[in-house]
């Protein structure tokens, strides 16, 4: 037999690699970097490619480290797609290679060749390689530093990405190598002198706390064995690490640290000090960890005196925190450009459940101030007012610090009392006031404080002295939205804009003051801030919606507004947020708001137009053409049609704006279709003569949304083409009648796979469906077998109100025309009924009754066993029916 030849490189081939590569990673800005890279993809598509990468990176000795890694890091990202159709051969050839390389002795080699083993243990889930876990255990026995580091760092990476891998049987091994493993790390390695190899030995255990195989779970006690004898290594990342394992222990099997309790709650209030921010930081997540997982309470209490100072003295700020930049910046600082956020514009969307946005994340880095102050917040809770003693006179020591070096002192202050604010309400709010620094950050915490406070005053409501102290909480914050320091302006707004979700209809004795302050802000807010200001005049007007509708507030609201609406031009962006902030106004407004419709309602005709004309020949628009005036601008047309209702019709009549509607609802961009069929289905409730004209075409484009792509933004377009169909199919009855089978085979596929898509959506389907089944049973009720149990089911869960009534008369409809069609699906059919708490409208009622009367007849004796099926409360719902 032939012994197999080994694969062997050509020179040509391996010195135009190498050149490729140098100029890939080459500083130099003359080379084009494209075109390497495009000539490197070219390349990937020659078989033997990746043998000549592996080759580089682990042979070719005369080569920089840097060529040679940077063979290996393109080596992994071609094999982790190219892998799995490589040959055979070449597979074996990559492998053979990396595993004597474990040991190389430059660092960066061995760890590149520990990354391209562990994508390679994903990609084959661990059982293609039996060579690879006798090589690991031959380099951690071997007591070379090299070979101990390069197994240990590949170790760790499988450990990281495939933990699972080590922990099942791999054919022709006596046990799990997990079981190997794991002693080594024990008895070697958490021993070692190198730190690295402690580092990477501990590291790989804990990635297995969260699972907790069996074999760890079974040798507990050596890993907390190991996990005290580390405990003050002199290196941060290895404390850092034993923090992590004790946290996890704590999350995932508390009553494995219950014996050692003591001893780990000392050691972790030690590290709460440390030195290194890092490990304090994990150190401080274990006592809200501790919290959750109910470990003895009075434990920690006896600790209380200790800790609450270590927690307080680090919500300090640290000297080297992001927040500290620019704090001091005043007023009369005009804002840069780099200082205003980029902003979002969520579009209009019909249905029950408001997609959740995000809040902003630039401000939110996790550190050991805000964990600590977590903390604070969870021992409140656990322990409500009998933490005060404790905390209470080192709170009064730094509020009554003085002078300028203590600052940070009495800001931490402030902040401590807002993280308590939940737990120790009671014993608070008597001494709540607001603080009044010279130190703006001190003043701009202070808000977020009071706006804590104001939630649980609101909630006190019946309590005469909980008013006066929500009063006291609300001229705080007026007080401070007037502050010449911007930070504090943009946290006084903020902090307002939550108190006014909280108190709501709390709000309305205070209307006049509330609005004085907030345009007295605007008239002084600088860009940046003023778009918090819209905000909160938009929050205000969504809280108390009608309540707004008096002269006085209009005489101070709508003025200053109407004023900025004129200087700004249709193509400056900070008209986004006054469009947003008008859209509220006018749905809290109503009819309120038909003095200021008409000149609000031409220049969104004017930015719509002026946007279709930028697109096609921006020069001669004279603007660049940018969509959110068009999305905002239809969001506010819808918002006059909600307000103004009817009287939409002297607005509307006379202009183009159906056929630049019909334009927006084709538009290629997800978020413009979307706010146009919501303002399609706007206008089908209160004009839907108006769409008459070009009905045909508005169904039709509505209907090609609901069979796109459904995924990401198309669901949120879909939605609204659905709920746009069902308003206008009411209105229209028999005019509808062209589109109904294709809506319906489509809404029926929805429905069908209804986990794949977002409630809203499922809900809209269902009330569309049962519409169209209403005006047009003779054509819905063929098909109803294919779709009558999942919307039935979709049914159930939508609330009681006119739409459900609409949607319950088709179902009784097309259960009239195909009483058959239904059989089948009776038992979700009686779910369905039963989801009502109370039907108001006597014709569904009556609907509703003589359907499950007339199956009752039908079905006979095979009546009972349909019932036999239903769950009591169900029965129950249904008696009522006399059934």
């Amino acid at each position: 037999m032939a012994a197999t030849t080994v694969w062997q490189p050509l020179n040509d081939g391996l010195t135009e690699i190498c050149t490729l590569l140098e100029q890939q990673i080459s500083p130099s800005s003359a080379v084009d970097k494209s075109q390497i890279w495009k000539q490197l993809q070219h390349f990937s598509q020659i078989p033997d490619f990746n043998n000549y990468l592996v080759f580089i990176l682990v042979r070719a000795e005369g080569k920089s480290i840097e060529i040679r890694q940077a063979a290996g890091l393109l080596l992994k990202n071609n094999l982790k797609g190219a892998y799995p159709s490589m040959s055979q051969e070449n597979q074996k050839y990559i492998k053979s290679e990396l595993l004597p390389c474990l040991g190389a002795v430059d660092r960066n080699i061995r760890t590149t060749v520990g990354t391209i083993i562990s994508v390679i243990v994903n990609i084959e889930e661990g059982s293609g390689w039996p060579e690879l876990l006798p090589a690991l255990v031959t380099c951690l026995d071997s007591n070379d530093l090299n070979h101990m580091d390069g197994a240990m760092d590949a170790l760790s990476k499988i450990c990281e990405d495939i933990p699972h891998v080590l922990d099942s049987e791999v054919p022709g091994l006596a046990e799990r190598p997990i079981n190997v493993f794991l002693p080594r790390l024990y008895q070697q390695f958490f021993q070692s002198p190198h730190a690295s190899l402690r580092k990477l030995a501990l590291g790989c255990v804990n990635q297995y706390v969260i699972i907790m195989p069996s074999a760890l779970y079974n040798s507990l006690d050596k890993y907390l064995q190991g996990l005290f004898l580390l405990a003050n290594d002199p290196v941060a990342e290895v404390r850092k690490l034993v923090c992590a394992a004790f946290v996890h222990l704590t999350e995932v099997l508390p009553s494995s640290i219950e014996p050692h309790l003591r001893n780990v709650m000392e050691y972790m209030l030690q590290v709460n000090k440390d030195p290194d921010e890092e490990v304090a930081l994990e150190a401080c997540e274990f006592w809200s960890a501790y919290c959750d997982a109910q470990l003895p309470s009075e434990n920690l209490k006896e600790l209380l005196p200790r800790l609450i100072p270590v927690l307080l003295s680090n919500m300090a700020y640290a000297d080297d925190d992001e927040s500290l930049l620019d704090a001091e910046e005043d007023e009369s600082q005009p804002d840069r450009n780099q200082d205003l956020k980029p902003r979002f514009h969520t579009s209009r969307l019909h249905g029950s459940e408001d997609f959740d946005d995000d809040d902003d994340d630039s401000f939110n880095v996790w550190n050991l101030r805000k964990c600590s102050a977590a903390a604070i917040d969870v021992l409140s809770n656990v322990f409500g007012d009998e933490i005060l003693p404790a905390l209470m006179p080192l709170i009064q020591a730094k509020l009554s610090t003085s002078g300028d070096e203590a600052w940070k002192e009495r800001e931490a202050a402030v902040l401590t009392l807002g993280a308590i604010a939940e737990g120790c309400f009671n014993g608070l709010y008597p001494h709540l006031s607001e603080a009044n620094d010279k130190f703006p950050l001190i003043r701009s915490i202070s808000c977020w404080t009071l706006s804590r406070f104001g939630k649980y005053l609101i909630q006190e409501g019946g309590n005469p002295k909980g008013y006066e102290q929500f009063e006291k909480v609300l001229m705080g914050l007026l007080r401070r939205l007037l502050d010449s320091n911007k930070r504090v302006q943009e946290a006084a707004c903020s902090a307002f804009a939550t108190v006014e979700e909280d108190a709501a209809e709390e709000l309305v004795p205070h209307l006049g003051v509330i609005l004085q302050h907030l345009m007295c802000a605007f008239g002084k807010y600088q860009r940046r801030n003023l778009r918090i200001v819209y905000d909160a005049i938009g929050t205000l007007a969504d809280s108390v919606r009608e309540e707004l509708n008096k002269p006085a507030y209009l005489e101070i609201l709508m003025p200053p507004l109407v004023a900025k609406w004129q200087q700004l031009s249709n193509s400056d962006k900070d008209l986004f947020p006054l469009l947003e902030c008008f859209t509220s106004i006018s749905q809290a407004l109503g009819v309120g708001f038909a003095p200021f419709a008409q000149p609000v309602f031409q220049r969104c005709m004017d930015i719509i137009q002026l946007q279709h004309m930028a697109k096609v020949d921006p020069a001669s628009a004279g603007a660049q053409y940018d969509r959110e005036f068009i999305v905002c601008s239809l969001d506010l047309l819808s918002g006059l049609a909600e307000g103004l209702g009817s009287g939409i019709e002297s607005l509307v009549s006379q202009t183009n704006l159906r056929d630049l509607l019909l334009n927006c609802c084709m538009d290629e961009a997800p978020d413009v279709r979307q706010s146009a069929f919501a303002l399609m289905g706007d206008l089908a409730r209160v004009f839907p003569a108006y769409l008459q004209p070009r009905l045909i075409e508005f169904l039709q484009v509505a209907s090609q949304q609901l069979s796109t792509n459904l995924i990401g933004e198309n669901l949120s377009v879909a939605n609204n083409a659905c709920w746009a169909i069902g308003e206008l199919a009411v209105k229209v009855r028999q005019e509808v009648s062209p589109i109904v089978t294709n809506v319906v085979s489509a809404l029926a596929l929805i429905l069908q796979h209804a986990e794949a898509v977002n409630k809203s959506l499922v809900e809209n389907s269902a009330i569309t469906l049962g519409r169209l089944a209403w005006i047009r049973p003779d054509l819905v009720a063929p098909h109803m077998e294919h779709f009558m149990k999942p919307w039935c089911l979709a049914l159930s869960m939508v609330r009681d109100d006119l739409e459900k009534e609409d949607a319950f008369r088709g179902l009784c409809a097309v259960v009239k025309v195909n009483p058959s069609g239904g059989v089948s699906s009776l038992v979700v059919i009686c779910k369905a009924i039963a989801s009502w708490h109370e039907i108001r409208s006597e014709d569904v009622n009556s609907e509703v009754s003589q359907v499950l009367n007339g199956y009752k007849q039908m079905l006979g004796n095979s009546w009972a066993e349909c019932w036999s099926a239903l769950d009591p409360p169900v029965k129950e719902r249904l008696a009522r029916y006399q059934v």
